[in-house]
């Protein structure tokens, strides 16, 4: 993450937040409120702008040099984007990178009322069909806890770590 001085910094929290696969779908009420509103999904289309919106906020956590490198991870397949789209507009996203059967959430934006939460439950039904078996969320806030995020001690995540890394699934 980007520090306040400007440098970047690793972070590798104890305890960590992840979420379960297994439990996580979209709510029946905001499935309707999807359908009612027209919303659609992309993977991919459009990365670029996904991690620019994630980026305009305050606090900025992503720099340019981050932006730069989740970019360059994008272009060599590791980075991935999920949009949501009304009428044709990009109204919310989410990012990550994806190293085998893990993948490690890392931001998400919305400008229209729940684009971000649908996107979030796409890309978890995404990353489910696919084999992954761990969605990693370094740090638990209000939002991530109001999708189902919750702690695990480090050891516990490393462990976990290592199996989903032992599984030869793609994106």
């Amino acid at each position: 993450m980007a520090e306040p001085a400007g440098s970047t910094a690793w972070h590798d929290p104890d305890p960590r937040a992840i979420f379960d696969l297994g439990r996580l779908t979209m709510p029946s009420r905001l499935a309707r409120f999807v359908r009612t509103n027209g919303y659609v999904f992309s993977i991919d289309r459009a990365f670029d702008e996904v991690i620019h919106a994630c980026a305009d906020r305050t606090p900025r956590w992503l720099s340019a040099d981050m932006i730069h490198a989740y970019s360059a991870l994008h272009r060599i397949g590791h980075a991935h984007a999920l949009e949501t789209w009304k009428d044709g507009e990009l109204i919310g996203g989410i990012y990550g990178v994806a190293i085998n059967g893990a993948f490690f959430g890392e931001s998400m934006f919305s400008r229209e009322p729940n684009a971000s939460k649908a996107a979030f439950y796409h890309l978890a039904e995404h990353l489910r069909t696919r084999g992954f078996k761990l969605f990693d969320t370094q740090y638990i806030n209000d939002h991530t806890a109001s999708l189902g995020a919750f702690l695990i001690p480090r050891e516990r995540f490393r462990t976990q770590l290592k199996e989903a890394l032992d599984l030869a699934v793609e994106f």
